[in-house]
Order: structure tokens, then C-alpha cells, then sequence
């Protein structure tokens, strides 16, 4: 997990959280991380295909949850600034991002 001072590798961005946002995303991925362990323990135990199947759906919709709440944080935050500032370039970042999401 990066600090508030380093920088991302990939795009060189970053993003100031409030430790309550930060904790709340931690808290949302801890739970995701579990229900995975949770389905590799399935498969483990040879459990039954199609109860696995809902696990794994239950994985996507607290992904899916997941991607909601820090986009709607995205564009509240980063993209208004960005908006406000004159980088209207953030607009094809923000387009890009969820033509990926959407696949």
C-alpha cells in the first residue's frame, strides 16, 4: 500500500484519502480478500461446482461494490479538481476507466 507521499509507478498520481476512506477501501478489500480463501478452500475441499459458482458471484458483487465506492470518490474528488482546474483531459482518463470497468 503507498503512503500519501509515494508516488504510483504506473501514472505517477496519486491520491490524498482520509484515513476514515482509507480504512473503510482496506476494510472492503480484507473482506474480499477472506471470501477469496474462502473459494480456494472450496476448491481444496473439492466442494460442489455450482456452490462455489455463487461464492465466486458473491466475490464479483463486493468487486463490483468495490469499484463503485472509489469511483464515485474519483470523480467526486479527483475529476471535480482536475474539472476546476482547467485538465480537461481527465475527462478521457475518466472515460477510459470505465469503458475498462464495463468489459
Amino acid at each position: 500500500m503507498m503512503s500519501d507521499k509515494e508516488i504510483c509507478g504506473c501514472c505517477g498520481k496519486t491520491t490524498a484519502r482520509s484515513e476514515e476512506e482509507r480504512k473503510k477501501l482496506i476494510h472492503r478489500l480484507n473482506r474480499i480478500e477472506g471470501q477469496i480463501r474462502g473459494i480456494r478452500g472450496m476448491v481444496e475441499k473439492d466442494a460442489y461446482c455450482a456452490d462455489i459458482l455463487i461464492q465466486s458471484a458473491a466475490v464479483n458483487a463486493a468487486v463490483n461494490a468495490f469499484n463503485k465506492e472509489l469511483l464515485a470518490s474519483h470523480i467526486r474528488g479527483c475529476v471535480a479538481k482536475d474539472i476546476r482546474d482547467g485538465k480537461d483531459e481527465v475527462i478521457d482518463e475518466l472515460v477510459a476507466t470505465l469503458q475498462k470497468l464495463m468489459k
